[in-house]
């Protein structure tokens, strides 16, 4: 377990770098997507793993490594909409949004803690497509739960959705890495 933990505390390292970084480039200007469209982004990179997964090549000089930092990225935007919804300004201060980044991945590392806990760290014997067919049935999950305005009878709501993508998403990343 204390190899998972240093092992996610780098890969967060490298997801937070990225976001720092891109949030220089761009600014919040993610800030105005609803968390649908949120969805579709994280649809969109979790598809071309696929892709590149199923043909074994591809004709975009970036790997499924980029793709998997992408979908960690995404899915804590996403929560942060959920959270503050959108917003048409840059309402949030840089040091705001990364703290909320940062609040978020904790939450993430709390949760894939407790679990693989109780699964004895079974991801380790996962192969890399189930880790992306795993975040494409999240995905449908959360379309379906945003379809029906968010509204669940007995499962877990799109948050929840969101939290397990980046686990997933993480538990790939420390696999290229390692």
């Amino acid at each position: 377990m204390d190899q998972t933990n240093q092992q996610y505390d780098h890969v967060i390292s490298i997801c937070q770098d990225i976001f720092t970084k891109k949030m220089k480039d761009y600014g919040i200007a993610w800030r105005i997507l609803r968390p649908s469209s949120m969805t579709d982004q994280i649809y969109i990179k979790a598809q071309r793993i696929r892709s590149i997964e199923q043909k074994g090549v591809s004709k975009i000089d970036e790997g499924v490594r980029s793709e998997y930092i992408g979908i960690v990225n995404y899915c804590i935007m996403a929560l942060i909409q959920l959270e503050k919804g959108t917003s048409e300004t840059d309402d949030l201060s840089h040091e705001e949004t990364l703290s909320l980044y940062h609040n978020y991945f904790i939450t993430a590392k709390e949760l894939m803690l407790a679990k693989n806990h109780d699964y004895d760290e079974a991801w380790r014997q996962m192969r890399m497509s189930s880790y992306t067919d795993l975040i494409l049935m999240k995905l449908k999950r959360t379309k379906q739960i945003e379809d029906n305005l968010g509204k669940t009878i007995i499962s877990e709501g799109i948050e929840a959705n969101y939290l397990d993508m980046i686990n997933y998403a993480v538990f790939a990343l420390i696999k290229i890495e390692f």
